[in-house]
């Protein structure tokens, strides 16, 4: 045992003995100019190494730096700065003064993908004959990492695309090592800050560089993220996935397939791409399971009763403050791209509605947004809402056409806040135009028209038959059926309706039940949460007996006004008026029925001349 100990203690003491020689003799500064030009004759990029190089012997033999820069060629900022950098390096070939770099670390690096950092081609370079191109070499596809690892901590990573705003991502993390076929297994994790939101995200990939810069392949896996901020849910927006990615240098291209991305309890997956240049042009094909918006978005309108219509006249939510101070208006990033949108989502729950089967096709060129497809099952009605958005001038511009068949209006109602107690099945064709599209612009400033047709409904709080029966009781002598319900019910209901700016007016509102009909025009206050209703109602059965004024009752129109708070309402019914009225005709006609028998009698010819002095 004691000899095994002392020959450990003898190699241990030649090792320390070696690599003392070792920095002794091999100065690492001696490489510095090896290094310099071997970056420059395989990529054209400029290295400078601040500072004198130093020898680090554990826990493995580096090369310590101070600060370092790498700039790309004619670019007028550095690619690439760090405070420190460290190369790994291989013992062996040192001792015939070779420099073997297994890994670099980088530590407070400082990336710029900008413009100022871009190579820039020089002008006094030959340019080839237009419609052709010089021949590639096989070993010419371009330098872009020939060593075996890369690690990069504490840095940061700044990302501009012409003039667009500048991206930043922070505490970044990265380690790479790469094979001899230039394929890169990479493990990643930063943070992004922008607009009073913040973006953690993590991810491992396989990347295949043995083509770049004409073309690079990745396929991302274990990818995690995570949301949070202004004008997100308090709980943010997490989830995880994968996707294949692939860039293309000369068409400037980048596509992903096989994306499979989940948000909250969200999930999308499908395929794409978009192509760089003055506007980007996106292609995007994606299905979903589960889109829960609900969980992915705020409402600043998710209220009830009398909140609900606080929110509405009060100020909107700020949006997140963009750091340039400057004002952007809304849907302005219209603007910066083109794209085409194919999607289908089995389910999507929007504002506690469950839509299922919904079909998205959209287009948007140049800030006009043209969304031809819309349609979606919501229980066992059917929904289309096509319609566009131009914003192409100083002022948002939408129109949208829905079709409804068979939807259940109480959920709509419920949906967007409405204290109206309602159920029924509505249809309804229109067309409306507006600025913004969110549920309190609508209220607030939209316009358009629509016919509507309700099928069995119920509007609990006033029953019309037997507000009106209930009046004629205690002002004839007429008796109705007891009647204990709460509610108006109607088999079908048709009106035309027109909307301007919170205003919503009915008009050739006709109605009818077993029981009665009805007829009526009136206006309705979205954001007072108030209306003003005339209706005529013609109560067909209820009555008990069957007596002359029962059956005039039968066929007139009894006048109802139903006004007020939509939570509060009030009625006023002139059941008295038409009662004194239908007994003055019906006075009057028997009179002139007596006086037409007796049209020779002195007495007769005096009724005769009273009915026509009235």
């Amino acid at each position: 045992m004691r000899r095994i100990l002392t020959t450990l203690m003898i190699l241990l003491v030649v090792l320390i003995a070696g690599l003392s020689s070792l920095v002794l003799l091999v100065n690492p500064n001696d490489f510095r100019s090896y290094m310099v030009k071997q970056v420059a004759e395989r990529s054209g990029y400029q290295l400078q190494l601040d500072g004198s190089l130093r020898w680090h012997v554990w826990p493995r033999l580096s090369i310590l730096s101070g600060r370092m820069s790498l700039t790309a060629p004619g670019a007028s900022a550095p690619l690439v700065r760090a405070d420190n950098m460290r190369l790994d390096v291989a013992l062996l070939p040192l001792l015939s003064h070779q420099l073997q770099v297994k890994q670099v670390m980088l530590k407070g690096a400082v990336v710029q993908l900008t413009p100022q950092t871009k190579a820039i081609r020089d002008q006094r370079a030959p340019v080839a004959p237009q419609g052709t191109s010089l021949p590639h070499e096989p070993g010419d596809s371009g330098w872009s990492f020939d060593i075996a690892g890369l690690q990069v901590i504490d840095s940061v990573l700044v990302f501009q695309h012409e003039n667009d705003e500048q991206m930043t991502v922070r505490d970044i993390h990265l380690q790479m090592e790469q094979d001899d076929h230039h394929q890169a297994t990479v493990d990643f994790s930063g943070r992004m800050n922008r607009d009073q939101r913040d973006l953690s995200l993590r991810f491992s990939a396989v990347v295949q560089a043995g083509n770049y810069p004409q073309r690079l392949d990745a396929q991302l896996s274990q990818i995690s993220w995570q949301l949070q901020g202004a004008d997100l849910p308090a709980q943010g927006i997490s989830g995880s996935g994968s996707v294949n990615a692939s860039w293309q240098e000369e068409a400037k291209k980048l596509s992903f397939s096989a994306l499979n991305l989940t948000a909250n309890d969200s999930s999308l997956a499908g395929d794409g791409s978009v192509v760089l240049g003055d506007r980007p042009v996106w292609a995007l094909n994606l299905q979903s399971d589960k889109l829960n918006l609900d969980s992915l978005l705020v409402r600043s309108d998710m209220l009830i009763g009398g909140e609900a219509q606080k929110a509405q006249s009060a100020p909107s939510k700020p949006r997140p403050v963009i750091a340039n101070g400057v004002s952007v208006p809304p849907y302005n990033s219209l603007l910066g791209f083109d794209g085409a949108l194919a999607m289908t989502a089995k389910q999507i729950l929007w504002r506690g509605l469950p839509f299922t089967n919904v079909t998205v096709e959209a287009n948007n060129q140049r800030g006009l947004l043209r969304i031809s497809q819309l349609d979606g099952t919501l229980a066992n009605g059917q929904l289309s809402l096509p319609g566009t958005l131009d914003v192409r001038g100083s002022t948002p511009r939408a129109a949208f056409q829905p079709k409804l068949d068979d939807i259940e209006i109480g959920s709509l109602l419920k949906a967007f806040n409405y204290p109206i107690d309602m159920m029924g099945k509505l249809s309804l064709a229109g067309d409306f135009s507006g600025s913004i599209i969110d549920a309190n612009h609508f209220r607030r400033d939209w316009q358009g028209q629509a016919n509507l047709e309700l099928k069995e409904t119920r509007t609990e709080g006033l029953n019309f038959q037997q507000l009106v029966q209930q009046a004629v009781e205690r002002s004839a002598d007429v008796q109705a059926q007891e009647n204990y319900d709460s509610a108006t019910r109607l088999d079908e209901l048709t009106t035309d309706v027109t909307l301007n700016n919170g205003i919503l007016t009915l008009n050739n509102m006709n109605g009818k039940s077993s029981l009665m009909q009805l007829t009526g025009n009136g206006t309705l206050n979205l954001m007072k949460e108030e209306g003003d209703l005339q209706f005529g109602i013609q109560v067909t059965d209820g009555w008990q007996g069957q007596g002359k004024l029962v059956e005039i009752l039968k066929t007139t129109a009894i006048p109802l006004r139903v006004y007020g708070k939509w939570e509060a309402l009030n009625y006023s019914l002139q059941v008295d008026q038409i009662l004194r009225r239908q007994l003055q005709n019906e006075a009057k006609r028997r009179l002139n029925d007596w006086a037409e028998r007796n049209k020779n009698t002195q007495s007769g010819k005096d009724v005769k001349q009273l009915l026509n002095k009235q």
